[in-house]
């Protein structure tokens, strides 16, 4: 872990925890599904693909824990920065199917 308090540190760490957490995940459950332990049938349309999008941004939170712990203010900022970005990249690409 890069030990700054800053802002790029936060954006950075807010933006590629959930893309490696949603790589894994996605992964995860096709690996699932191929062994037949896991199915998308009967969902709607990207379905797997939207929640663990939601998912994987959620695990920021852990991340603001861990910057709040050490006082990391400027960290922190970056970190709902990248988030917000990330929720609002989210809605733009499935909101638009739910609604």
């Amino acid at each position: 872990m890069l030990q700054r308090d800053e802002i790029w540190v936060g954006i950075l760490y807010g933006i590629l925890i959930p893309v490696v957490f949603f790589l894994v995940l996605y992964n995860l459950f096709s690996l699932l599904e191929i062994n037949g332990a896991a199915s998308g049938i009967g969902f709607s349309e990207n379905f797997r693909e939207r929640t663990l999008a939601i998912v994987a941004i959620a695990f920021n939170l852990f991340i603001l824990s861990r910057f709040r712990k050490r006082r990391w203010e400027k960290a922190m900022r970056g970190v709902v920065i990248a988030t917000s970005l990330l929720a609002i990249t989210w809605l733009m690409v499935y909101g638009v199917k739910l609604f």
